[in-house]
């Protein structure tokens, strides 16, 4: 059934016709309605309506006037116009709205309430044309894969509509199913301090693939922030780091839970401004949201904290270990992002943000500034729905080491003198005595794990990088296949 149709009963569809019959039926001049039409399920037909397009002006008032028909040549329809502004002026500068969102503002709004008590309009018209892209302004030229209904989205990931729903889980079964094969993801519990656990959750193959070919031909099509530096082509810790080499003071703030706070009802408002309806935008949602089962939690701590943070897992939520995650976080912060880099250039300061680490620095003013300005960073990120982990936030001054996501900035970005001491020595002993000698912890692969922290120090600064590098290539690695 079209738009509305879902709302009418079995003897008002038998007269009104299938969602084959023709859209325009006899005005009310010419047939009544053998059922009343009540002020519920107008709203809400016509809340269908506008929803299924571009929240303006013109276009709300030719979805709705083609909804209600030619009543006695639209002399009961003056209402109508005045009603599609306030939607505008209430809807259009944010995410494309609910049906059920629309349905409700019209029932309070007074001039609806007016409008049906005078002239009891009805729709006389099924509103036959598919939903259309609808983006907020800004997101007109991004690109993405243009998809209006749910079997457009199925086809578009090879699937049939009834797989996609499987795949979506929009009801939240994933906590609902026992271990097993009937699950999208595997779990993996990681301890962090102060009796936290931070949860893996690992997509399964086929589920991983959507993923990612809906961060491909989407996600990847929306810009984040410029102060967003982690997860971004051309983007590292080094140049999220870089801002504040050599600053007179240093802020870190770091957020706590950062993906499993972010909300299914926030994706799903992101997917809604980039311009999918409604449907479409709760199905993509669905791929990329999860909601973990208790069972993941046997053997976990059961303090209050811990407690609160099992149940962000139990809700639907970006879960770590989905390829999308990162991507719709970055996105999801845009705001925050923007009102912190705002806060920052205001207080004399620069802003960067790598994942859940915000980092702040300045000069003489932001330093006497920066223990006021700590309130009201962490006051932002809080009315932005993020929680901040108080015992990680530090206000460095230059007089001490001054450390952000692993490297010290008092001069410029660098590996700590400890951290390159101590893998010189691995290094060396790994010449003298061989790698196996130096492989404390078992890694399966120690000279890859060699590579990766030789590649950190690169990444960081490149000429202590070069030092260490060509140690690593003086490492005798048949020794070890010989053992």
């Amino acid at each position: 059934m079209r738009a509305y149709a879902s709302y009418l009963t079995p003897d008002q569809t038998r007269w009104w016709g299938s969602a084959a019959a023709p859209t325009m039926l006899p005005s009310r001049t010419q047939v009544t309605p053998p059922v009343e039409c009540t002020r519920n399920n107008l709203a809400r037909a016509l809340a269908s309506a506008m929803a299924a397009g571009p929240v303006e002006t013109d276009a709300l008032m030719e979805r709705a006037s083609r909804l209600l028909g030619d009543q006695e040549q639209h002399k009961r329809l003056s209402w109508l116009r005045p009603l599609t502004r306030r939607v505008e002026a209430e809807f259009g500068a944010g995410p494309r709205p609910r049906a059920a969102a629309l349905a409700e503002y019209l029932l309070c709004d007074e001039g609806f309430e007016r409008a049906f008590q005078k002239h009891a309009p009805w729709p006389v018209g099924l509103v036959s044309a598919a939903p259309a892209m609808a983006p907020i302004p800004d997101a007109a030229d991004w690109r993405v894969a243009p998809l209006t209904t749910v079997g457009q989205a199925a086809s578009w990931l090879g699937l049939s509509v009834g797989e996609l729903r499987w795949f979506a889980d929009c009801r939240a079964w994933e906590r609902r199913r026992p271990a097993g094969p009937l699950r999208h993801y595997q779990y993996r519990g990681l301890t962090k301090r102060f009796g936290q656990t931070r949860l893996i959750e690992a997509p399964k193959p086929r589920l991983k693939a959507l993923q990612r070919q809906v961060l491909e031909r989407v996600l990847d099509r929306v810009p984040p922030h410029d102060a967003a530096h982690g997860f971004r082509r051309g983007r590292s810790v080094g140049t999220f780091a870089a801002p504040h080499a050599g600053q007179r003071v240093v802020l870190k703030i770091d957020l706590q839970d950062f993906f499993p706070s972010i909300a299914g009802a926030r994706v799903a408002a992101l997917f809604r401004s980039v311009g999918y309806p409604e449907p479409v935008a709760d199905v993509l949602t669905g791929l990329c949201t999860n909601s973990a089962p208790p069972d993941v939690w046997a053997e976990g701590p059961t303090s209050r904290a811990a407690a609160q943070q099992r149940r962000l897992y139990s809700a639907p939520h970006l879960p770590q270990g989905a390829p999308t995650s990162p991507a719709l976080a970055n996105l999801i912060a845009y705001r925050l992002d923007c009102r912190l880099a705002a806060l920052a250039k205001s207080a004399g300061g620069v802003y960067t943000r790598y994942a859940d680490d915000l980092a702040f620095s300045g000069g003489q003013e932001f330093l006497r500034s920066v223990h006021r300005f700590r309130t009201h960073a962490c006051a932002t990120a809080m009315e932005q729905g993020f929680s901040v982990n108080h015992h990680k936030t530090r206000v460095m001054p230059s007089s001490q080491q001054q450390r952000i996501a692993g490297l010290v900035v008092n001069e410029r970005p660098a590996v700590s003198r400890v951290e390159r001491g101590r893998l010189k020595a691995i290094l060396s002993n790994c010449i003298r005595h061989g790698p196996e000698s130096q492989n404390r912890d078992g890694h399966a692969d120690f000279r890859a794990c060699l590579q990766g922290r030789v590649a950190w120090v690169e990444m960081a600064c490149p000429p202590q990088g070069a030092k260490l590098r060509s140690l690593l290539d003086l490492v005798d690695w048949t020794a070890t296949r010989k053992r």
